[in-house]
C-alpha cells in the first residue's frame, strides 16, 4: 500500500505542484485548505507524512502543527513545513512548534522528495 501524505496548503496552485510531484511517484494524497481542515484531516485519516504551509487562513502552519503534535495518536507523524518563510528564526519558529524538518519555497522537487523519503523511511 502506498505512503498517504497530507497537504496542508491554502494555494491551489501550490497544492497542484505537490500533487503531481507526489502522485507521479506513486505517493497517496490527502488535501487541506487550511490550519483547521489540516488538523481535522490528519485525525481522521491518520497520514504516513504531512507537508505543512505556514501562512494560512483559520490556523496557521506553526498552531496546526502544535494542535497535532499535541494528540497522542498524531504526534508521531513528521511534519515537513514547506514555506516561503525563510528569515533568521523561521526555521527555528517551526521546529519549536514540533515540525520535524522545513523545506523553503521556492524548492527543488529532488530535495523535497528527498525529505520525504527520508522521513518515510524509503528510497
Amino acid at each position: 500500500m502506498s505512503k498517504r501524505i497530507l497537504v496542508v496548503e491554502d494555494q491551489p496552485d501550490n497544492r497542484q505542484i505537490l500533487r503531481d510531484l507526489l502522485t507521479s511517484v506513486g505517493f497517496q494524497l490527502l488535501e487541506a485548505e487550511d490550519g483547521a481542515q489540516g488538523v481535522a484531516a490528519a485525525e481522521a485519516n491518520r497520514p504516513d507524512l504531512i507537508l505543512m504551509d505556514i501562512q494560512m487562513p483559520v490556523l496557521d502552519g506553526y498552531e496546526a502543527t502544535r494542535r497535532i503534535k499535541a494528540n497522542p495518536a498524531l504526534k508521531a507523524i513528521p511534519i515537513i513545513v514547506v514555506t516561503s518563510y525563510a528569515l533568521s528564526g523561521d526555521e527555528e519558529k517551526a521546529r519549536a512548534a514540533g515540525c520535524d524538518d522545513y523545506i523553503t519555497k521556492p524548492y527543488s522537487p529532488r530535495q523535497l522528495l528527498a525529505k520525504v523519503n527520508a522521513h518515510l523511511g524509503s528510497s
